[in-house]
């Protein structure tokens, strides 16, 4: 997989300290004697996930699998055609205020909202009040892995790996089964596993964690996966 990356460092100490300035002499919910802990440079690093091969295998597919894959994922497979716009994004951090997580521009303060991710990710299968939650007495990594692939046990215990503190599969092991799979269904279910597992929610370069497969676990309960992607992007956003 690809391991490039962008790490740039961009110096906005003075772009949020006018922002909390300029918020307090308003009155909000700053209290006071609030002191800005933040660095004096932004450190921005973008890395991402070859799709080359993903990009390929939607490409060999047939009329009849891709509307199968709408059917249950609707857009899902756009998401390989976005270009990460990486300016864009040491631009937007520069505006990104912890103290409040949102996005300000002046006296204007912005935040995603789970609206515009409903429209964005056009989760209209999903019911929006449903929201993700990690159940206390969640399968385990394999037996969510069992239910999504169709394998055996023996099968997916052999290719659980371990990264870090997290276990995890990787990429060439779903990539070999999307395309060997005799079961149309979960060909697609794999495949869209790998697309949030290596776009969305990637955490290691060439695999999917084990904390993807326990919100696509839930999707047949019909969860919407909206709060957690806007979560994962607050959780970006304030990592910078």
């Amino acid at each position: 997989m690809e391991k490039g990356f962008l790490d740039r460092v961009e110096d906005n100490t003075t772009v949020r300290t006018w922002a909390e300035m300029t918020q307090r002499e308003k009155g909000d919910s700053l209290v006071e004697g609030y002191v800005l802990e933040l660095w004096d440079f932004t450190r921005v690093s973008v890395t991402q996930n070859n799709l080359q091969e993903l990009k390929e295998i939607w490409d060999q597919w047939n009329n009849e699998v891709k509307q199968l894959l709408f059917s249950n994922y609707r857009d899902l497979p756009y998401l390989l055609d976005i270009k990460v716009d990486k300016r864009l994004f040491l631009a937007l951090a520069q505006f990104w205020n912890p103290a409040y997580s949102c996005f300000t521009f002046g006296n204007i303060n912005l935040v995603p909202t789970i609206e515009e991710y409903v429209a964005l990710l056009r989760c209209l299968k999903t019911l929006v009040d449903k929201v993700y939650s990690k159940a206390v007495n969640a399968p385990t990594f394999l037996k969510r892995l069992m239910n999504i692939t169709g394998m055996s046990e023996q099968w997916v215990t052999a290719r659980i790996k371990q990264k870090g503190d997290s276990k995890c599969i990787p990429w060439k092991i779903l990539k070999d089964l999307i395309l060997a799979h005799p079961d149309a269904r979960k060909k697609i279910n794999v495949f869209a596993l790998s697309i949030y597992g290596l776009v969305v929610f990637r955490k290691t370069l060439g695999y999917v964690d084990e904390v993807v497969t326990d919100l696509f676990d839930q999707f047949e309960k019909r969860v919407t996966p909206v709060s957690a992607s806007l979560a994962e992007t607050f959780r970006s956003l304030s990592a910078c």
